[in-house]
This record gives C-alpha cells, sequence and structure tokens, in this order.
C-alpha cells in the first residue's frame, strides 16, 4: 500500500516534468520574453516555490481553450463577411459584369501594347458604370448592407492585369518574345543568360567559373561562343580571339587546298569511299541529306583522317561533327536546324562554320583517339570497366544480363563509339556536351558513369526480358526520342553521384 502511496507522490511531485506536458513554444502566438521588458516577470520565477508547485491546480483543457488566444480566431469583421457570403447573389448579374470589365480590360491592354492613346468609348463608360450598378445593387437588396464596388471591381482589374494566366498579357508576351524571333524563357533562363554574358563579357574569361556555370547547361544564345571557349579552341582573352579566329580558319581552308583534290587517289579512295557511305546514314537525316550539309561534312572528315594517320578515319567519328555543326548554325538562325535551309546562308558564314566544326572536333578527339587507334584499345578498357562499375552497383541487372548470354561489348561498344549519340535525341546530346566539356575529361573519363547511370535508369524494363533476344532489342531500341533536359539532368545527377563514389576508389568496383 506504501508502494502504491510512494508511486502515486512520485508522478505528482513530477508532474511538470512528465513529457508531453504543455510548455511554451515561441512562435506568432508565444513570443519569447524580453529580459528588458519583462525584469520582474524574469526576477519573480527565478526562484520557484516548491510548495506553489505542489499546491498548483491542474489546468483542464476547456479552460486552457478559454485563456488562449488563437491568431486564427474569427472576429467580428470576418463574421460579417462570412455572413455576407452565405447569401444567395444574382449569378447571372455578377457573371455578366466580370465578363464586360475582362472584355474591356483587354481592349484597354491592347491599345498599350500597340502604343496607342488609351480612350475608352462612351459606350464602354456605359457599360461599365452600369455594371458597378447592377453589383451595387444586386448586394444592396441581398445582403442589406453597403459597400464600395468600385474598390471590388478595380481589385478585380487589377488583378487581371498582373496575373500570369492573363490570355492579354500571355499574348502580348509571345508578342514581345516573336518579334526578336526567340523562344519564351523563365526568369530563371534569363537570370542564367545573364550571368553567361557578364561572365564572357571580361576582358579574360575565367574558364573555371565557365566550366562551373555550364554544368548545368548552357543558353542557346551564348552556347557557340563557350563551346568555343571550352573545347581549348578559342583563348580566355577576348583580344585575341578575333585573330585566333582568322589563322585558324584560314589554316583549314589551306589544308583543303592541298589535300582534299587527294580524296580520288590510290591510298586516300577507300577512306573517302567510306565516309561518303556513312554520312547519309547520320542523323537528323532532313539535315544531313541537304547536299551542301553533305559537302561539308566530306571535307572535315576526310582532312582530319589525312591529318591523323595513326588512327585515320573509323565508323563514329562521323557522328562527333554534328553537335558542333548544329550548335554553330544556331549562332546565324533563330528557329531549329533540322527545318533550315543550310544552303541559304552566305558563303563566308558556311566557311567559318565548316572551320569551326573541323578545329573543335579534333580538339574532342586528341583526348579520345585511343577508341579509334588499331584495334580500338580506349574503348575496350571503357566496356570493361562499364562492366565491373555495373556489378558493384546492381548485380542483380549484372547477373540478368550474364545469365542471358548478354555481353557488354554487344552494346556498349556503340555506347563509347559515338558517345551515346545513336541512343538520344540530337537536342539530348547537346545538352549532355554541355556537361562533357565543362567537366575534366569529361568525354573519356566522365561518358564511363553516364553510361552506367544510362543502364541502370532502364533497370526495369531490363528484369522483364527473360531471353537474349528480348534484351539485345531493348538495348539496341531504348524509348529516349521524348526526353529533354529534365531526363538529362537526372541522368547526369546520378553519373555524378557514382563519379563521386568511384572515380577516386577504383578497387572498390574490382573484383
Amino acid at each position: 500500500m506504501s508502494s502504491d502511496g510512494g508511486k502515486k507522490q512520485f508522478w505528482k511531485r513530477n508532474v511538470s516534468k512528465v513529457p508531453g506536458s504543455i510548455q511554451h513554444v515561441y512562435g506568432a502566438q508565444h513570443p519569447p520574453l524580453d529580459p528588458l521588458l519583462h525584469t520582474n516577470l524574469l526576477k519573480a520565477n527565478s526562484k520557484p516555490n516548491s510548495a506553489s508547485v505542489r499546491a498548483k491546480k491542474v489546468t483542464t483543457f476547456q479552460e486552457f481553450e478559454n485563456i488562449t488566444s488563437d491568431a486564427w480566431d474569427v472576429g467580428d469583421d470576418d463574421d460579417d463577411l462570412l455572413a455576407m457570403a452565405t447569401q444567395n447573389l444574382n449569378t447571372d448579374v455578377v457573371m455578366e459584369t466580370a465578363n464586360k470589365v475582362i472584355q474591356i480590360h483587354s481592349t484597354l491592354q491592347e491599345q498599350k501594347q500597340q502604343n496607342k492613346p488609351m480612350e475608352t468609348s462612351g459606350e464602354q463608360l456605359d457599360d461599365m458604370e452600369q455594371a458597378d450598378n447592377s453589383v451595387e445593387n444586386t448586394v444592396k437588396s441581398n445582403s442589406g448592407s453597403e459597400f464600395d464596388t468600385s474598390t471590388d471591381l478595380n481589385r478585380l482589374e487589377t488583378t487581371l492585369s498582373v496575373s500570369p494566366t492573363s490570355p492579354t498579357l500571355s499574348a502580348a508576351g509571345i508578342a514581345e518574345q516573336n518579334s526578336s524571333d526567340g523562344p519564351l524563357m523563365s526568369e530563371r533562363e534569363m537570370t542564367r543568360l545573364e550571368k553567361f554574358r557578364q561572365l564572357l563579357a571580361g576582358p579574360n574569361t575565367d574558364l573555371e567559373e565557365l566550366r562551373k556555370l555550364s554544368w548545368s547547361g548552357i543558353p542557346r544564345q551564348v552556347r557557340p561562343i563557350t563551346w568555343k571557349l571550352l573545347s581549348g579552341y578559342l583563348p580566355a582573352n577576348v583580344e585575341r580571339r578575333e585573330s585566333t579566329l582568322q589563322r585558324k580558319r584560314t589554316e583549314y581552308f589551306a589544308f583543303i587546298e592541298q589535300y582534299y583534290d587527294s580524296r580520288n587517289d590510290e591510298h586516300h579512295q577507300d577512306t573517302y569511299r567510306q565516309i561518303a557511305i556513312d554520312i547519309p546514314r547520320m542523323t537528323p537525316e532532313s539535315l544531313i541529306l541537304q547536299p551542301k550539309v553533305r559537302e561539308i561534312f566530306e571535307r572535315i572528315l576526310f582532312i582530319w583522317a589525312i591529318r591523323h594517320p595513326a588512327s585515320g578515319y573509323v565508323q563514329g567519328i562521323n557522328d562527333l561533327v554534328t553537335p558542333f555543326f548544329v550548335v554553330f548554325v544556331f549562332e546565324y538562325i533563330e528557329g531549329e536546324v533540322e527545318n533550315f535551309d543550310v544552303s541559304s546562308l552566305p558563303d563566308e558564314v558556311l566557311q567559318n562554320i565548316e572551320a569551326d566544326s573541323f578545329w573543335c572536333m579534333s580538339k574532342l578527339l586528341d583526348g579520345i583517339q585511343d577508341n579509334y587507334t588499331f584495334a580500338q584499345p580506349g574503348i575496350q578498357r571503357k566496356v570493361k570497366a562499364l562492366q565491373e562499375l555495373v556489378s558493384r552497383i546492381d548485380e542483380q541487372v549484372h547477373k540478368h544480363l550474364h545469365q542471358a548470354e548478354v555481353e557488354y561489348l554487344q552494346f556498349a561498344f556503340r555506347w563509347m563509339n559515338n558517345l551515346l549519340m545513336r541512343e538520344l535525341p540530337l537536342r539530348c546530346t547537346i545538352r549532355l556536351w554541355d556537361t562533357y566539356q565543362s567537366e575534366p575529361e569529361g568525354f573519356s573519363h566522365f561518358h564511363l558513369y553516364v553510361c552506367a547511370a544510362f543502364l541502370i535508369r532502364w533497370r526495369k524494363e531490363l528484369l522483364e526480358e527473360k531471353d537474349f533476344q528480348g534484351l539485345m532489342i531493348l538495348l539496341q531500341n531504348l524509348p529516349t526520342m521524348h526526353w529533354g533536359n529534365e531526363e538529362i539532368s537526372i541522368l547526369l545527377a546520378e553519373a555524378y553521384r557514382l563519379k563521386y563514389a568511384f572515380a577516386d576508389a577504383p578497387n572498390h568496383y574490382k573484383r
């Protein structure tokens, strides 16, 4: 009995410390005490009397609720508004008034966009006044109280004028964008574009900052100059760029004059014939099948093969020209290049695009040339590394491929040889290359982790296929035609995570 009394006494004595007891909450309803304003209160509470604690009456929830002021309690004014809202207003009159306000507002906005003096006709003014009176009379008759209806109509009109979904405003925004022949840009995209322009405007571009900014994508307007800088084709110093461009372009066309006539010679005709066969197989067909584009690609690939006899021309190199060519065409057009007649550009512009594409492709291939030398040892190593990496990050997928007798070389060779260009739409390849050129050894090293992330991306679909044929058909025809920047950003983020985990610890993914 005494023990029971002791337990009760224990819990009674420590009731203020029981978890869940009501404590002060420092927020909108209970701001923290200010020592300067509550000095006396703090002094009075600094030495609490133990007897008073024991004798303290337990507050019931109902009493606590009554003495607590809630910031969201409905006041008298709100009661009036709620009561007014419950009245049955004439819906037809209200809808008619709203339609008139929208119509008049649209007319005023159109006049403003056309830089015309905003003149409201007498009929429109009469309609507005009649609408005001209709609403006012309706509210008076239904609620028995009066309020300023003109203020409410002004609020409605103000809301419509700043609403992002306003038809008039949206049309005006589109017209303004179309006047500059550019796509609609979000506020975030405009901010990023401004950052790029500020960085590129300096006398010496900070390439490290440019790489950081470019990792998550480069705006189309500045992509040509940014790619030339990141690839090492142009110097960081602004004053030297024009002279560098002139010198390199002149040098390229000197190569054409020196070597291109030898394309039908016995030693070079096989190379030229293979180039001529491979180009029509490239994508996008609407661009590649243009005679002018084919001539440009034939010259670029043949000159590169002649100047790099260690590898010569290898199938797959032809695909690497397309992104550079398309991006550099963007510098002179506003629409999509796939539907553009390249031959309509001036000859001087086409020559500049051709020379720039050649040199930037050469810079890229300098870092991955062992992919295209005899027996392509670079690709062999990368495919082997991909197999080891996947076996560590997703053993189930790795075993599933092994049990179906699918060799990584059978599908990943093309991923390495063409840098995923045959697996992704061209728009995605260009976005992918934004990051590749921002990464140290992006095309040679980071691409491995992108391929690993790309394979695991189709984990569910791969595990659903049970035989060799089904797996190979899936791996060679992955459904990426709907992909855009969002999917590529997710892919790159996963690839970066894998690189961060395994790049500096290669033994972690070796058996």
